[in-house]
């Protein structure tokens, strides 16, 4: 499932407000991009089903943009907060979350483009 960044940023809304979204997997890109403390773009995701003998979910790929120099440095820390940070997802677990690359580009302007990937698990 592949997401329009702009289509997403008004469906998640402003990551501050009161008016959370409902779906599983915008709520978790609500999280990630609050993760990325307001610096975060989204780029692109998608989402793919993912079972094992005796649990179901998804996988999600995440990619972010991180641009201008404190942006990169939001998007430095993100690095390092993702794969230890406690997702509140009712329903869901998030049970592994890692970086899957990282590309940065000094000029024009500093930009950090960065893929995690995340495996939702159903919490039933």
């Amino acid at each position: 499932m592949q997401i329009d960044p702009a289509a997403t940023r008004s469906m998640l809304g402003n990551a501050g407000s009161a008016r959370r979204p409902r779906e599983p997997w915008a709520r978790l890109l609500d999280a990630v991009l609050r993760l990325g403390g307001g610096q975060a773009r989204l780029l692109r995701h998608a989402e793919r089903p993912w079972a094992s003998a005796t649990f179901a979910g998804t996988r999600h790929t995440v990619a972010l943009t991180f641009a201008g120099a404190g942006a990169q440095a939001a998007g430095e820390a993100f690095i390092a907060a993702l794969p230890e940070h406690e997702f509140a997802i009712p329903g869901q677990l998030v049970a592994d979350a890692a970086i899957a690359s990282v590309d940065q580009v000094m000029l024009p302007e500093p930009l950090l483009t960065v893929e995690a990937e995340l495996l939702l698990l159903d919490d039933a």
